[in-house]
């Protein structure tokens, strides 16, 4: 028959088991001559250039969302400045007491850090950014509480006293509680949103109303009043439900209003009890508050805003 090669072309099923007889040769299937080889010795392997730019969505995508963290981050910090500044500017110009100054720095700041989370985008990294915030806070507090350095507007704002030293107690637990609620609860349970409107509402309303309406006093501590404790109840239960609203509509939670009431009136209730306690030389309130908020709130919503 000479040196012409014979196919024998079987039926579809079987292509894939076709041969190919060469004089001198191997015997290779057909599928072989069907695609080029790769690295086979048969034919050159293919040159391939990469394009001179990749375009990757997913790296544009995180680039993004850490300019918006940074950003918010940003943000918020020179929002947390100028609100203690200005509140040590009106103590100074005597237009505004110095206890009601250090309380209301207290209520704003940290509920102003709740409501700008949901400036942050949706990266994991996002509660990170936002913690920096009180870090940086928390570590300000460390250099002028020891004395490493002097910041008398700082220390007139958010201290009992005027002492340096103070801002190792109260403020110091209380950027520390900002950092925990951001890290571990963030905006994926309302149990971080209802323990900082305990600690930062309640609380600190409880004291304005308390020193200027707590002639009554609670029987078993002289230095709570009935006035105070039932501003901190009413006060701390209504800005709960009113953060939890604010990031419901926003979609971040979706809640039972219901039961939601009901749970945050008994976080409201166990705490105000807490804090009406004479334990205050024991632990500050700033630290009794918020976990006991965090635990009861923890025990009521259980595991159901964990992903």
């Amino acid at each position: 028959m000479g040196t012409s090669a014979v196919f024998i072309l079987p039926a579809p099923a079987a292509a894939a088991h076709t041969r190919l007889s060469l004089p001198g040769r191997h015997v290779l299937p057909l599928r072989t001559f069907l695609s080029p080889p790769v690295n086979s010795g048969v034919w050159p392997k293919p040159v391939t250039k990469s394009p001179p730019f990749h375009f990757r969505p997913a790296a544009v995508a995180g680039g993004v969302e850490l300019l918006q963290d940074a950003g918010a981050a940003a943000v918020v910090m020179a929002g947390a400045y100028a609100l203690v500044s200005t509140f040590n500017y009106l103590t100074q110009r005597n237009l505004i007491e110095q206890s009601l100054s250090r309380k209301l720095v207290h209520i704003l700041s940290g509920l102003l850090f709740v409501g700008f989370w949901p400036i942050f985008s949706t990266s994991t990294e996002a509660r990170y950014f936002a913690s920096l915030v009180p870090l940086v806070n928390c570590l300000r507090l460390v250099i002028h509480g020891f004395s490493l350095a002097t910041d008398e507007g700082l220390i007139q704002s958010v201290t009992r006293e005027g002492k340096p030293e103070e801002l190792l107690r109260g403020p110091l637990y209380y950027v520390l509680v900002l950092i925990l609620c951001a890290l571990v609860f963030w905006r994926e349970s309302p149990v971080g949103v209802i323990s900082l409107a305990m600690m930062c509402g309640g609380d600190g309303v409880a004291d304005i109303m308390g020193r200027r309406f707590g002639d009554l006093k609670i029987p078993y501590n002289q230095q709570k009043s009935w006035a105070g404790s039932i501003s901190m109840f009413v006060v701390g239960f209504v800005i709960s439900i009113g953060m939890l609203y604010y990031f419901s509509v926003l979609g971040y939670f979706k809640l039972d209003w219901i039961c939601t009431i009901k749970r945050v009136a008994l976080v409201s209730l166990v705490a105000t009890v807490v804090e009406s306690l004479p334990t205050t030389e024991i632990m500050d309130d700033n630290i009794s508050v918020p976990l006991t908020s965090m635990l009861v709130a923890y025990l009521s919503f259980g595991y159901q805003f964990y992903h």
